[in-house]
């Protein structure tokens, strides 16, 4: 069975924060009136992918890759219990919930699934736009329980003003928001778990506040300054038809901004590798399929496949 390169259409969800700007300027497709989240490359149960082109047109990526079989993701995906990443844009126009991922071991014993360690990378924001990262000082346990109770959490939070091209690695056990007015491609393990400790006493779409989840998050918040450099990290790098910009590289996945002007070449031979396009336009070829990569467009390489993009745009590059 031939493999090829996919292009993807993904799964979006209608977050009461969300805005519009996924529709009407990356052209996903929804019926929701809210497109919060665009899962762009997703196995998860609760909203895979969908594969465009070729003889699986109309497949989920999930079912692709189960005729494929493990030389589709490579040896490294394969490793784990199921497919590594789940990688997402996300549009918010009112600001997240604070809140806070559980790690592996906490999330399996507790939830059943991987937990979650993620990477954001500002695509666009407003003026003035700031996000939580961690907290400005630290922290006991009961501490941190004590300014949840009091409605004091934002005294003890780091708020941060952004910008874009910002990067911030929010690894298992770090609290955190993202702000009103921010546009973010998120790089994160195949997990849904969050435990919300302030939603700002918001209604869902039943009336009722949204459930908070106080116990848990104390139990795997990290209560501490962020250790990890931030923001406008980096350098670009030349490399034949591109410039590589190193946005994130540890055991649960790499990340990589990718300028191409001219012809650069995609496929790691011993992983699958997945592009996003943030901006501009190219062609990508493996020499058979030949897909357009427009702003929005998500591509996935299976292991082995060596592409060609040829063209002028920024591709948010991603593998394990």
């Amino acid at each position: 069975m031939t493999m090829y390169p996919l292009l993807l259409t993904p799964h979006v969800t209608d977050y009461l924060w969300g805005g519009t700007r996924l529709k009407t300027e990356y052209g996903y497709p929804t019926d929701k009136d809210i497109a919060a989240e665009a899962w762009v490359l997703s196995c998860h149960k609760d909203g895979a992918s969908v594969v465009q082109n070729g003889e699986f047109a109309g497949k989920t990526l999930p079912e692709v890759l189960a005729l494929w079989g493990d030389d589709a993701i490579g040896a490294r995906a394969a490793a784990f219990p199921y497919f590594p990443l789940l990688i997402k844009l996300i549009d918010a126009k009112d600001r997240l919930s604070v809140q806070v991922h559980p790690d592996n071991e906490y999330a399996l014993r507790v939830e059943g699934e991987f937990g979650k360690t993620e990477m954001w990378y500002v695509v666009d924001c407003d003026e003035g736009a700031e996000l939580i990262y961690g907290f400005n000082t630290t922290l006991t346990k009961e501490e941190l329980r004590a300014q949840i109770e009091a409605d004091t959490l934002p005294d003890v939070c780091n708020f941060v003003p952004v910008k874009k091209g910002d990067v911030f690695f929010i690894e298992a056990g770090t609290l955190h928001a993202i702000g009103k007015g921010i546009l973010i491609a998120e790089v994160q393990q195949n997990s849904n778990t969050t435990y919300r400790v302030s939603d700002y006493g918001r209604l869902g779409a039943d009336g009722k506040p949204r459930p908070l989840h106080v116990d848990k998050a104390v139990d795997v918040t990290v209560p501490t300054p962020p250790t990890r450099p931030y923001g406008q990290t980096g350098e670009f790098i030349p490399v034949a038809g591109a410039a590589v910009r190193p946005l994130a590289d540890c055991e649960f996945f790499t990340a990589n901004l990718v300028n191409v002007d001219g012809t650069a070449s995609f496929g790691m031979g011993d992983t699958f590798v997945s592009l996003l396009c943030l901006d501009g336009e190219a062609t990508l070829t493996d020499g058979n399929v030949t897909l357009t990569l427009t702003k929005g467009a998500s591509a996935f390489i299976p292991a082995g496949v060596a592409v060609k993009v040829t063209g002028k745009a920024q591709l948010l590059q991603s593998y394990v």
